[in-house]
């Protein structure tokens, strides 16, 4: 994976290249970023680059900025320059010998100790597959089921074997642990690994939350922090790399919160009619009643909870549509059907009783995610939205 195929995020690429060349990286770095907005394929594309630079000059100063006694005229690659080396071709398949894996998996049997080596075929097709998939996506990859995956005491055990050894043909060895959050106290095996690493090795840590690693490990790294997508940088990547249109990826994109895994799962449902979803629930809600609300409820349990939530997430962007026109004004350029209906809405409803709702999906997507009941979840929301808007009515059906 080359910097240019990694979206967005070109004052870091920027900023890590500036680090290589003036020879200033250190030994431990901390990718931390949100989901979707691209750490992991930053770290792996970084990675890649490191282990594929050539070593045309033992004696030139290494990338920490040490350098021997006698040092001569060294050669600085750029990582486009990489692309065509035999290294790199290694690399870009996951396979290079001195570039290695960490990320949480999964005991599959009694007795097998929980190491990556046991997932590492499934690791490579999920990067190349997935590389802005979350933990929940590669744990559903594996088939963990109900199992909650984690990085062992043996993986670190693993870790610290692996990183002893001399590189093979490198002149770095490069670790990517991902989601260092999964290691709990079993991380702090690795301190001296990360304070003292063996000689010519990177340790690249990618996180979703720095808050949430151990403190001992945080305090030894290169912080690195990954900020959101921008909306054009995400509908430019749908464009590209989707072939879709562009008006149906700049509405993508400006749902999507600079989550580019977000926006891929919006446009694998873009499909569903959500317009007329919302429209039927509000009308059972402030208009038809219980049997009405019952019946929407039974219907909706049964979309599965992947199109529940991104259902929930239209409904969100569709309430911020209509604060945007309350308060910026009917010249918004919004979708014809979406702008109708966000006008519809800013009728029974005030901003502060909008941003309540908003408040209310929020938490229903976070249950979602947790296997919620959905019955029980969109009864209890119905019940919630009536008393925001306090039995205000307005036929929600088209004109």
């Amino acid at each position: 994976m080359l910097f240019s195929e990694v979206i967005g995020q070109e004052a870091l690429k920027k900023q890590l290249i500036h680090l290589v060349e003036q020879k200033r990286l250190s030994h431990a770095l901390l990718f931390a970023g949100p989901v979707g907005a691209g750490a992991l394929p930053l770290a792996i594309a970084f990675a890649q680059y490191i282990v594929s630079i050539p070593t045309t000059n033992e004696n030139a100063a290494d990338l920490f900025g040490v350098a021997s006694t006698e040092v001569k005229e060294d050669v600085f690659y750029t990582p486009d320059q990489i692309e065509n080396l035999p290294a790199y071709h290694r690399a870009c398949k996951l396979m290079h010998p001195d570039l290695h894996f960490s990320f949480p998996s999964i005991t599959e049997k009694p007795g097998q100790k929980n190491i990556s080596a046991n997932y590492i075929e499934e690791w490579r097709e999920f990067i190349i597959g997935y590389p802005y998939g979350n933990v929940f996506d590669w744990l559903q990859f594996i088939k963990a089921e109900n199992k909650q995956g984690n990085i062992s005491a043996d993986e670190c055990t693993e870790v610290i074997k692996k990183l002893s050894f001399k590189s093979f043909e490198s002149a770095y060895k490069v670790l990517v642990m991902w989601m260092p959050e999964y290691l709990g106290k079993e991380g702090n095996k690795l301190l001296k690994l990360i304070e003292e690493p063996p000689d010519n090795t990177i340790i690249i840590l990618v996180a979703t939350s720095e808050e949430n690693i151990l403190p001992t490990i945080l305090s030894r790294c290169q912080f690195i922090k990954v900020p959101r997508l921008t909306i054009n940088e995400i509908e430019a990547a749908l464009i590209q790399k989707g072939q879709i249109e562009k008006e149906k990826a700049a509405q993508i994109a400006s749902m999507s919160d600079g989550n580019y895994r977000e926006a891929l799962h919006l446009l694998q449902h873009s499909d569903a009619d959500y317009l007329s979803q919302i429209r039927e629930w509000l009308n059972a809600i402030l208009k038809n009643g219980p049997v009405a609300q019952v019946k929407w409820v039974d219907e909706a349990s049964k979309m599965g909870r992947e199109p529940q939530k991104q259902f929930l997430k239209y409904f969100n962007h569709l309430l911020e549509q209509s604060i945007r026109l309350k308060i910026l004004g009917t010249d918004l350029p919004l979708d014809p059907d979406l702008k109708d209906f966000a006008l519809r809405i800013n009728k029974i409803a005030s901003v502060g009783q909008m941003e309540a709702i908003i408040q209310e999906i929020d938490k229903a997507t976070y249950y979602i995610e947790r296997n919620a009941n959905p019955k029980m979840l969109f009864m209890a929301l119905g019940i919630k939205f009536y008393h925001i808007i306090q039995n205000k009515t307005l036929i929600l059906t088209e004109a």
